[in-house]
């Protein structure tokens, strides 16, 4: 018994986006949660994406509506607008979004950084190995080595691996520098490839052009940890009727190895915004990586009833407002915007766990903060927060096993605290004395020239 008079009074906000009303919304945001969210768990911005309200979605952005935020399918605003087709849309979501980025990357680090200050300096390599499950595949899977230094409110992380996406490794010599004190924080990005560092802010409006056209060419993908129904089991060892709970050493810590199930990766793909020229260029360059997959697919396309998948975005009346806004009212696979062409790949994994209760790290006060800062910047660190910030049984997880992405598992060894392995390391970084809880740095990782 929904009305457009109970939408008006319940989602007024959403239903001037919804008109496109943007003159009226520019008055009545003031004051107002520019991140309500409508019945079909959708933000004002993600509604004025989807419908294609570019005027709206201006007016939301300019009242710093949240760029980043997912919408209840998992979408996040970037996707909604490549699956539009419209480049300016696509320019002014993106260029706001990396905005974002970039602001996220010191927001929050003097809160992070005032824990580490009370921590013990420390030096410690992250290990990172990539391995798939996929036949042979592994042997073109990458191996990284991030370098982290702690000292004082002082925190130097290098690596050499940057990301993966669209099934494509991103690499570059890269080491991220966080300063702070109470007050103010510092981040400084030293790109040696190209001799650049920059501080606090990012140029970013180089190659913007370029962007879009490249995100608007291909297909949009989405991939996400479910963790919901995790759970952690001591790994067996040994003969039938003599099994024991497992133990290995790693880097000269004995550790309890756990087994981790119901992890599952899930990976959507959207290429409604695609020409048919392009879709068939897609199918066709698709990485050895992606050709192998033996996931289960459900494909869902534009080849059957259209009035069963969602309205078109030039016609949003297909859908009332009484329907949408109604929160008793079923859709029935119904939605705004362009019909979805979606395949969605479902894989579960198991993960292992190796936990040492005895390792000279505290995973809360040390490494956790750590990895939040650089999942600010770094999507496999990402992943790996994700994972991490989970109840681990007791312990240091001294060595982790997880699915990064859809083919590819992630295994990550903590080694080497407080010390250099290699000649090269110690001519070229310095040497660290091992002391105990206190460690002296004897050379300053944080005054390296490019």
């Amino acid at each position: 018994m929904s009305s457009t008079s109970d939408a008006s009074s319940h989602f007024p906000l959403h239903l001037l986006v919804w008109n496109n009303d943007y003159r009226q919304l520019e008055k009545e945001l003031r004051g107002q949660n520019v991140e309500a969210v409508d019945p079909r768990g959708r933000t004002l911005l993600h509604l004025a994406v989807s419908l294609g309200h570019l005027e709206s979605a201006r007016v939301l952005l300019r009242h710093k509506a949240d760029v980043t935020k997912e919408n209840g399918q998992g979408w996040t605003v970037l996707h909604e607008a490549v699956s539009t087709g419209d480049p300016e849309m696509v320019y002014t979501v993106l260029q706001h979004r990396d905005y974002h980025n970039t602001s996220m990357a010191l927001e929050g680090v003097p809160e992070l950084l005032h824990k580490i200050l009370e921590a013990p300096d420390f030096y410690v390599q992250m290990k990172w190995e990539f391995t798939s499950w996929v036949p042979l595949v592994s042997r073109i899977c990458p191996n990284d080595v991030c370098r982290i230094w702690k000292s004082g409110a002082k925190l130097r992380v290098d690596i050499t691996l940057l990301g993966f996406e669209n099934m494509s490794w991103i690499r570059g010599r890269r080491s991220f520098i966080f300063k702070g004190e109470d007050n103010w924080a510092e981040l400084m990005e030293v790109n040696h490839d190209d001799k650049v560092v920059t501080s606090e802010h990012f140029d970013l409006s180089q190659e913007m052009d370029r962007e879009v056209e490249r995100r608007l060419t291909s297909p949009v993908i989405n991939t996400s940890l479910d963790t919901k129904n995790i759970a952690f089991e001591r790994t067996k060892s040994g003969f039938w009727g003599w099994r024991t709970d497992k133990a290995e050493v790693v880097n000269g810590y004995e550790a309890k190895v756990y087994t981790v199930n119901n992890v599952n990766v899930i990976t959507k793909i959207r290429t409604e915004h695609l020409t048919e020229e392009e879709k068939k260029r897609y199918k066709a360059d698709r990485n050895p990586l992606e050709s192998l997959l033996g996931t289960v697919e459900h494909q869902f396309g534009a080849q059957g009833d259209l009035t069963t998948e969602c309205a078109t975005a030039n016609n949003p009346t297909a859908i009332t407002p009484e329907e949408y806004f109604s929160e008793d009212f079923d859709l029935k696979d119904r939605d705004i915007g362009r019909p979805k062409e979606l395949t969605i790949r479902t894989q579960k994994f198991k993960a292992t766990l190796w936990m040492c209760e005895e390792f000279p790290l505290s995973l809360v006060e040390q490494v956790i903060p750590i990895i939040d800062l650089m999942a600010r910047t770094s999507a496999h660190f990402a992943r790996l927060r994700d994972f991490i910030k989970l109840e681990f049984p007791p312990g240091f997880p001294v060595k982790i096993e997880i699915p990064l992405f859809h083919v590819l598992n992630a295994r990550i060894t903590f080694g080497n605290v407080n010390g250099c392995s290699t000649a090269e390391e110690t001519q070229n970084e310095g040497t660290q004395a091992d002391s105990g809880k206190k460690t002296k740095l004897n050379f300053s990782p944080f005054s390296l020239p490019v």
